[in-house]
């Protein structure tokens, strides 16, 4: 894992991010989820302290992989990549906008998980703290 920095921080903020299509309905084909990919990649491109690190889709929900900073709330990254995403594939695809004829198309709420280091590996870092001999003690960031 990479580690960043921001003014008065250094940072390893990886989030696995889900979240499903209004009712469950199936529409996110191949076709539509190559739109949505490069919906998310634009989106990323105008934040610098935001990093994608995967993209998938389901039939009927999202996976994303992404480094978010820790003076951004992972909510209002993901209130953002709906909005945007869902305006975007309704404006291109005709059948979406007939399926959802008012509001979004993703449903309500979302999943998130970090993602980093095991708790094992943490364990030993916290266990190693203050001893002399730091070349055995568990690097946990690179800095």
């Amino acid at each position: 894992m990479i580690s960043r920095s921001l003014n008065h921080s250094v940072y390893c903020h990886q989030y696995h991010l889900v979240w499903g299509t209004k009712w469950r309905r199936q529409f996110l084909q191949e076709y539509v989820k190559n739109e949505f990919v490069i919906y998310v990649k634009r989106f990323v491109a105008r934040y610098p302290t935001l990093h994608l690190r995967a993209v998938n889709t389901d039939k009927d929900h999202v996976h994303i992989q992404m480094e978010i900073p820790p003076n951004i709330a992972v909510s209002k990254v993901v209130q953002k990549l709906k909005i945007e995403t869902s305006k975007n594939i309704k404006k291109r695809f005709k059948f979406v906008r007939e399926m959802y004829l008012e509001r979004g198309v993703w449903a309500v709420g979302f999943f998130s998980s970090t993602l980093g280091l095991n708790d094992e590996m943490i364990e030993k870092y916290i266990a190693y703290q203050g001893r002399q001999n730091k070349e055995k003690q568990v690097k946990l960031l690179n800095i």
